[in-house]
């Protein structure tokens, strides 16, 4: 009976260091796994996911200021591009000239309404008149703020009897907005004046 109750006495034992080192065990991959999960849920919100043509690539979430000078010229591009590039369609006129609105203060649309009063949209329309625009650099001083750019860029005209080639320099300042569809980047420019438009080369057709 003795020897029994002493069977019994080491079979409880040896139950009770199993289960134990069951629950030690369980309780360190409980541990490792919330560890990882805290780990990869902080990589993951350094991640995003762009959806282009279908694909998803991936990017890399950084600094704002890191991005600073990317996102000021392509700012400033996407700016000239729809307030430059302009068809014989008084909708699409329209349509661009807004776009650009978005992105500048009112010496941008100071110098939409001067155009508009010189019937310059007028004129594409009824001339048959297309513009686009190639921006060739854009330098800029990011030391202080606003932050101030140099835009260089060609303007091509096309006419029914010729092609002009025109040297167009801009400069203005670009401060920081909130961001929103209509604008991006969150950047808006100010200032704007154009030094330099100029023809630098007529082809006829």
């Amino acid at each position: 009976m003795f020897k029994s109750m002493k069977n019994i006495d080491t079979a409880f034992r040896y139950i009770r260091l199993v289960s134990l080192a069951v629950i030690l065990g369980l309780s360190v991959v409980t541990c490792v796994a919330i560890y990882k999960g805290y780990e990869y849920s902080g990589a993951a919100q350094d991640r995003l996911y762009v959806l282009i043509n279908g694909k998803a690539l991936e990017a890399y979430a950084s600094d704002r200021k890191e991005n600073i000078p990317v996102e000021v010229r392509d700012h400033v591009q996407m700016f000239h591009q729809y307030f430059f590039t302009l068809s014989p369609d008084e909708s699409n006129i329209k349509e661009n000239i807004t776009k650009a609105l978005y992105l500048a203060d009112g010496s941008a649309k100071r110098m939409y309404d001067d155009l508009t009063e010189k019937n310059y949209y007028g004129n594409l329309i009824s001339g048959n008149v297309s513009q686009t625009i190639r921006v060739d650099s854009i330098q800029l001083k990011l030391d202080d703020y606003p932050y101030s750019f140099r835009c260089f860029a060609k303007q091509e005209i096309t006419r029914p009897t010729s092609t002009v080639i025109r040297n167009l320099i801009t400069e203005g300042f670009v401060r920081n907005v909130a961001r929103s569809s209509n604008n991006p980047h969150g950047f808006l420019i100010e200032r704007w004046t154009t030094l330099e438009n100029r023809d630098i080369n007529v082809k006829s057709r």
